[in-house]
């Protein structure tokens, strides 16, 4: 038996822009000058709590942090159902998940810095609840990159963390899955450079979806 855990944002869908300019907005509503582009990639993948705090060069969260949180979440549903803000699969995605969807000694799962909620709106779009037998969010654990959320994964399921696969491209990805002692699959496909990834403890790269089936067992 092998577990396979899935980053969300940047790993399975593209939701760089969405979740970019839900940040603007939000740093517009309480005066501040919202991010380049590029900052908020970088941020994606931690709790929201502390992806805006880091943005306004603060190491914890504090208060404002928080109301800002709370105001992004609040605005968030009805930025997406804008044109032009969906959070599409990553080309080859779909055909992956439900290959190994397909095989019964692998058990699929997700370890993301989204909400509950927003998770489980990317699982039900793109029908994939049928495969994430397992699922750790933000409102579950602490940030990546702490290893709760896969040593809990592992626990729900009796997996090893030894016999355990994390496939993401952040750097947070990577420094959990190694913290916790499961092997770390970087993919280039996401908003972090491949340099950063293995420097982070990235034990391979992929380029493509298809390439995760080489190690996938």
């Amino acid at each position: 038996m092998q577990l396979v855990l899935f980053d969300c944002d940047g790993t399975l869908v593209d939701s760089a822009g969405l979740i970019h300019e839900v940040m603007a907005r939000t740093f517009r509503h309480f005066g501040h000058v919202p991010p380049a582009l590029a900052d908020t990639k970088a941020v994606i993948g931690l709790t929201l709590d502390i992806a805006i705090a880091r943005l306004q060069g603060k190491v914890h969260a504090d208060g404002e942090a928080n109301a800002m949180m709370v105001h992004y979440k609040s605005i968030f549903a009805g930025v997406r159902a804008e044109a032009g803000f969906e959070e599409p699969l990553f080309d080859g995605i779909r055909s992956l998940i439900d290959e190994i969807g397909r095989r019964e000694h692998i058990l699929i799962g997700a370890v993301t810095g989204k909400s509950r909620r927003g998770l489980d709106q990317i699982l039900d779009t793109h029908d994939f609840r049928k495969h994430f037998v397992v699922s750790r969010t933000a409102d579950d654990c602490p940030s990546k990159p702490h290893p709760a959320m896969v040593s809990e994964c592992c626990d729900e399921t009796g997996m090893n963390a030894a016999d355990t696969i994390v496939i993401g491209d952040a750097v947070y990805d990577m420094l959990m899955a190694k913290a916790a002692g499961a092997r770390a699959i970087g993919v280039s496909w996401g908003y972090a450079a491949v340099e950063e990834l293995l420097q982070a403890g990235a034990d391979v790269i992929v380029h493509h979806p298809r390439e995760l089936l080489q190690h996938i067992q």
